[in-house]
């Protein structure tokens, strides 16, 4: 790749970055720590995704098939689960201490989606 090219791309991706930002009406800062680990477990799900892809793709057993994705569907509600914890002890929970109770409806709303 070129350099103007690369410059181009960057710039795009800055871009897309401030859009993303913009989207949502609140964003969350994450200690690097927690950063690394939601990462590292949406990382790992991916994985296992594009493991059962390749299971289709190879005609692999319905059976085995559908025991990878019930593997990946743990793995993904197991990260709901550490995710919404670290949601109420800390955003939910300043909101409330700083008198915004309107999250407590937020978190309602959450709750009922995860629970469908």
């Amino acid at each position: 790749m070129e350099c103007g090219q690369e410059q181009k791309q960057g710039q795009k991706q800055d871009q897309d970055q401030k859009q993303v930002q913009n989207c949502c009406h609140k964003t969350k800062q994450r200690s690097q720590e927690e950063y690394k680990q939601l990462i590292n477990r949406l990382s790992r799900i991916e994985g296992q995704v594009r493991g059962i892809k390749k299971m289709v793709e190879e005609d692999a057993y319905c059976t085995d098939i559908l025991v990878q994705v019930a593997a990946a569907n743990a793995a993904l509600n197991s990260f709901n689960k550490e995710l919404l914890a670290a949601h109420i002890r800390t955003c939910v929970a300043d909101d409330i201490r700083a008198g915004q109770d309107e999250t407590i409806e937020e978190l309602v709303a959450v709750l009922q989606k995860l629970m469908k």
